[in-house]
C-alpha cells in the first residue's frame, strides 16, 4: 500500500456515510420512542403513532447497526494500517545528464548495426532461396509480373 490510508477517498466515504447513517438512526429511534412513550402515557396514542412509530425504530435499528459496523471497519483498518510495515523510501541519487547522453549516442550506434547485420543476412537468405531457380525475384517469391 503505498498510499496513506487518510488520503483515501473511500476510507473517509466509509466513514462520513457510517457517521451519518447511524445518526439518522439514533435520530429516528430518539424521536419515534419518544413519541410513543408520551402518548401511551397519556393515554392519546392511535394505532398510527403505535403501529408506525414501531416500523420507524426498527428502519432506525438498523441504520444506527449499519453505522456502528462501519465506523467498526474504519477503526480495524487503521488498526491494520498501523500493523503493517511502510516501504522504505527510495533514495534518489541526482542525475548526470552528460552520462546519459553518451550512453543514446552509443545505443543508436548499436542499433544502427544491428540493422544492417539484419539487412545482409536476410540478402545472403534470399541468394540461398533462389539456387536452382531462374533467378528470377518474381518465381521466387511466387508473384506474377505483367
Amino acid at each position: 500500500m503505498n498510499k496513506s490510508l487518510t488520503r483515501s477517498i473511500g476510507f473517509w466515504l466509509l466513514l462520513v456515510l457510517s457517521l451519518a447513517s447511524a445518526g439518522v438512526g439514533g435520530w429516528l429511534i430518539a424521536g419515534q420512542i419518544g413519541t410513543m412513550t408520551s402518548t401511551l402515557l397519556d393515554g392519546t396514542a392511535t394505532g398510527i403513532e403505535v403501529y408506525v412509530g414501531q416500523s420507524l425504530v426498527v428502519v432506525g435499528a438498523a441504520l444506527l447497526g449499519a453505522g456502528v459496523i462501519g465506523v467498526l471497519i474504519a477503526v480495524g483498518l487503521s488498526a491494520v494500517q498501523a500493523l503493517v510495515p511502510s516501504p522504505a523510501p527510495a533514495v534518489v541519487e541526482p542525475i548526470d545528464w552528460t552520462a546519459e547522453s553518451d550512453a543514446v549516442n552509443d545505443e543508436t550506434t548499436t542499433v544502427e548495426s544491428d540493422a544492417t547485420d539484419a539487412a545482409a543476412e536476410q540478402i545472403d537468405e534470399d541468394d540461398e532461396a533462389q539456387k536452382g531457380s531462374s533467378g528470377s525475384t518474381a518465381t521466387a517469391t511466387k508473384i506474377s509480373v505483367k
